[in-house]
């Protein structure tokens, strides 16, 4: 009989033990505030403060240019995420990262979804069915951005290239 109880006895105190560690350290993980992803939104802060100026009252073609610098914001975010996402989750995988990180982006991409969300809404109040098509757009603005300043960027290094020494006469034009 004592042979039974012993072994059954280790194993009920070894389970109950780590059951007992497992539910503090879940409810002390669950109470802890995690450092933002992301640094703060100014995009957001921006719409807001325009949505609430009441002296005199911001007009709508400002408050939709707002909104669709705020969805800009969002798109990057979004990209910065799905670019983010699988590199830290192989990394707290092989243990170089801790949990704060990954946690802190999964509080980012649960906060980001309630952005979009509300970006969506607050489209939608402006035109009817704006919400389906901010998000396109946006990106279509943000690749012209991207295409802007690589343009601008070629003009000044074509200035350097006809300034660069290496660049000489020794080529013969043929006409």
């Amino acid at each position: 009989m004592a042979s039974i109880l012993v072994p059954v006895a280790y194993l009920i105190i070894v389970f109950g033990g780590l059951f007992v560690f497992s539910y503090f350290y879940r409810k002390h993980n669950s109470t802890r505030v995690y450092e933002p992803y992301f640094p703060s939104h100014p995009e957001r802060n921006a719409y807001i403060t325009l949505l609430q100026q009441t002296d005199p009252p911001a007009s709508d073609s400002l408050l939709k240019s707002a909104l669709v610098r705020r969805a800009m914001a969002d798109v990057q975010r979004v990209l910065r995420i799905r670019e983010d996402k699988p590199a830290l989750q192989n990394l707290l995988q092989k243990g170089s990262i801790g949990d704060e990180l990954w946690n802190s982006l999964l509080a980012a991409e649960k906060e980001l979804e309630v952005e979009i969300m509300e970006v969506i809404s607050e489209a939608n109040s402006f035109v009817d069915g704006w919400g389906q098509v901010i998000f396109p757009t946006a990106n279509e603005m943000i690749a012209n951005e991207k295409m802007r300043a690589v343009f601008e960027r070629t003009a000044e290094l074509k200035a350097e290239l006809g300034k660069c020494p290496l660049r000489s006469s020794s080529f013969v034009e043929y006409p």
